[in-house]
């Protein structure tokens, strides 16, 4: 069993974290049933937020009479102290316990400080000695936000996208969180669903002794692969090597990562999913992607306003609208027969 200690912080997890977004999309017994299952698996790290819906009172659900024995993450995405009050008060009434373990600021576009005019920070802290939180983490995609809250020397924790796609620039923030003993938390560990061979994504986590990965479950066998990972973790062979370096080699460059920062579209498009669909079209079985709903949210390109809002908000610096564009041709190219995929 390999374990993960989250720097200063002392909670020590085995190396599979449950990232609880993608249970928003079943009923409360379906989502109880899975946490659950984690949970006698031997994962004991559970990361919601109060942005993804009812995820919060799903773990809450699941996890009311077991809240001492596992750690569970959330965040919030206010942007004033005041705010940061309310969302704690209606998390820890969704999760159904007086604290939490690690409180994270979700996405911000700057580093809270105490004093700043936000509040934030200030609000975390006056909550920490209140003893509802008792951790201070913080989630970004931007690179500069993450580097700054590093530095300050301000946060117990940092979740970032890291997966073996992952640049040099995103590694530097994982040895800079070791130097600062600093717990690392790995989002988008499976690159929000392009990376298939979910073996490989942790063989490579598994090279980082203060990486926690999170993977976001929604099905049993995905769980079930997970877990076997407890008794029997995946190691770096030559082979799993291979196909990192080939998956590398198709995934290098400018690609949408499928966040979701982007959204909502004026015109209704669904950014995260339509910009990387030529990737998932060979990527994955592709008749889940030939079906008449997504013909029609792949259409809804041709109303793009090009008003560049999608563009302004990615934290990966992309062109968005041109990347749009591109994948509707690929996707047209499909549709007619001229280029094959799996």
């Amino acid at each position: 069993m390999v374990q993960v200690r989250l720097g200063k912080t002392e909670i020590v997890v085995n190396k599979n974290g449950f990232g609880a977004l993608p249970i928003q999309r079943i009923s409360d017994e379906a989502a109880a049933a899975l946490l659950n299952k984690a949970y006698d698996g031997g994962i004991r790290f559970f990361d919601t937020a109060r942005a993804y819906s009812d995820s919060e009172h799903k773990v809450g659900l699941a996890f009311e009479k077991k809240r001492e024995s596992l750690y569970i993450a959330t965040k919030t995405g206010a942007q004033t102290g005041e705010g940061l009050r309310e969302d704690l008060k209606k998390s820890l009434e969704n999760l159904r316990c007086d604290y939490i373990d690690i409180y994270q600021f979700h996405n911000p576009a700057f580093c809270p400080r105490p004093g700043d005019e936000s509040g934030l920070y200030d609000a975390a802290l006056e909550a920490k000695k209140e003893g509802k939180i008792r951790h201070i983490g913080i989630t970004n995609h931007r690179l500069y936000v993450a580097k700054e809250a590093i530095e300050s020397g301000l946060y117990e924790t940092l979740q970032f996208p890291f997966c073996y796609l992952a640049t040099e620039k995103d590694l530097e923030l994982v040895e800079a969180c070791r130097e600062k003993d600093m717990g690392f938390i790995a989002m988008k560990a499976l690159s929000g669903g392009l990376i298939t061979n979910s073996a490989a994504a942790y063989a490579h986590a598994a090279q980082y002794e203060n990486v926690l990965p999170i993977w976001g479950v929604q099905r049993e066998s995905e769980l079930d692969e997970f877990l076997s990972y407890i008794e029997n973790p995946p190691e770096m062979t030559e082979e799993i090597a291979e196909l990192i370096r080939r998956d590398r080699e198709e995934l290098s460059g400018d690609f949408c990562r499928g966040c979701g920062y982007c959204m909502p579209c004026p015109a209704g498009i669904e950014i995260n999913n339509c910009a990387r669909m030529s990737l998932l079209l060979r990527r994955s079985p592709s008749k889940l992607q030939l079906t008449e709903e997504v013909q029609a949210k792949m259409n809804k390109i041709k109303n793009c306003l090009h008003c560049n809002k999608c563009k302004s908000k990615c934290p990966y610096g992309l062109d968005t609208p041109a990347l749009l564009q591109k994948n509707l041709a690929d996707y047209e190219e499909v549709l007619a027969g001229r280029v094959s995929v799996s």
